[in-house]
């Protein structure tokens, strides 16, 4: 039988296809963990029959409830929240960092939870520590227990004034999942204001929460004493989106992706436009076709940040592209520490690209100081060669598949059921656009 966790790319062609997406893999799950927060039925459409909602579809039934498949949608319901054993949860961490954020809805339901290191892709140190803030701010009291840390709030959790080192997504979430249904008023100050963290408002609100997004990135949640079920279609995969858009630049070829939304990848296609690619989008941002619109890309100086800046998530299978620029790129990484163990993989490949531990970039960002790796400067254009590859996290599983497309020869690249985790039907859609695969 063939193993399914290699996949075997002849790469060279040049790409051509449409894909569809769907719901947002950094949307969806926090979705789903809103929905144990009342013990009413809800609906989500738009979702994407990836790992990650797999496992919070596991987690919903852990707590007692259930995630069914109705049709396109999904159904959760958990009418009676009982927090399983630390075991269980211990597991569900090691597998997705998704299950941190069930502490609000099992507090405020049960009065006690269970947080441990979470899991995930390598791609920095992820502390839990920002989470662990925001919650004793609202009146958490923690125990040390094997394995992690044991959670209990014998009254109702109370408002309060928290402000982030750093806008984090994750702790973000943590504050809307715990302060909708504490008492009073909190006020979250250098919250992340992303798409996704925007649409997971959209569903409290429908739920009967008030909660406001001010200036400044600053949330202000007014708790309330109930809420209740909802129906929402996710919003569309952005990252996915700009993955394609990433491979198309790198094959030469012609990529479209329907299901999108223009305004969540304004950043992108910006930058897009500036390294000689170009798109066309549909009357109303639904349909994006990207090629490229010149025979040799443009190197460009590029840095992540958090929204509205050019996404952690969307540099790797971009900087895969930049290979192939005639000239000097250098980007600069801010969000995650880690994120460029692909470098490596693509020195494999014969890029002749450099990994360096000083702030490359107008930022001097929180990672100089601390001896990470975090600056890549690539020369090209590269010749690519084919060669054996292993995937270390989610991101840069696809920027393997983009420099194995976009090199000569056949490449083997294991660990690739990572990919899964993000990308629905991901091996159908590879071939769809010409990709030529075992």
């Amino acid at each position: 039988m063939p193993d399914t966790d290699v996949l075997r790319l002849r790469g060279g062609n040049r790409t051509q296809g449409t894909i569809s997406i769907r719901g947002s893999k950094n949307a969806l799950p926090k979705i789903m963990v809103a929905a144990m927060l009342t013990s009413e039925p809800s609906r989500i459409g738009n979702v994407s029959w990836i790992r990650d909602t797999q496992i919070v579809g596991e987690m919903i039934e852990a707590y007692g409830g259930s995630a069914r498949r109705v049709g396109t949608e999904l159904a959760v319901e958990v009418p009676d929240l009982v927090p399983p054993s630390q075991d269980v949860l211990g597991d569900l961490n090691r597998r997705s960092r998704i299950p941190v954020l069930s502490c609000g809805p099992a507090l405020h339901r049960s009065g006690e939870a269970f947080i441990s290191t979470p899991g995930g892709c390598t791609i920095g140190a992820r502390p839990v520590d920002f989470h662990l803030d925001v919650l004793r701010s609202l009146g958490v009291v923690m125990t040390e227990a094997e394995g992690g840390l044991r959670l209990t709030a014998p009254t109702r959790l109370r408002g309060a004034r928290i402000e982030l080192s750093y806008p984090s997504v994750g702790a973000t979430e943590q504050f809307l999942l715990a302060s909708c249904l504490a008492e009073g008023d909190s006020l979250l100050t250098n919250a992340a204001v992303e798409p996704e963290i925007l649409d997971l408002i959209y569903v409290l609100q429908k739920m009967g929460a008030l909660i406001s997004v001010e200036t400044n990135r600053q949330i202000t949640v007014t708790g309330v004493d109930r809420l209740r079920g909802f129906a929402h279609d996710v919003i569309p995969d952005r990252l996915e989106a700009a993955s394609w858009a990433s491979l198309a630049l790198a094959t030469d070829g012609e990529i479209t992706v329907s299901g999108v939304r223009q305004a969540d990848l304004a950043t992108y296609l910006n930058t897009y436009r500036r390294a000689g690619g170009e798109f066309a989008a549909s009357p109303d941002g639904t349909e994006i076709s990207f090629w490229r619109d010149r025979s040799m890309l443009r190197p460009l100086a590029l840095e992540t940040n958090v929204h509205p800046g050019f996404m952690t998530d969307w540099q790797s299978p971009f900087v895969t592209a930049l290979t192939q620029a005639d000239g000097i790129s250098v980007i600069h990484e801010t969000v995650y520490e880690d994120r460029t163990g692909y470098v490596a993989a693509l020195e494999a490949l014969g890029a002749n690209v450099g990994l360096f531990t000083e702030c490359l970039g107008p930022t001097h960002c929180r990672f100089g100081r601390g001896n990470h790796p975090h600056s890549i400067v690539v020369v090209g254009p590269n010749k690519l060669q084919g060669t054996e590859l292993h995937v270390p996290d989610l991101r840069a599983g696809f920027s393997y598949v983009v420099a194995a497309a976009a090199a000569s020869g056949l490449s083997t690249i294991s660990g690739i059921d990572l990919l899964d985790r993000g990308y629905e039907d991901f091996r159908t859609k590879i071939a769809a656009v010409g990709i030529d695969i075992d």
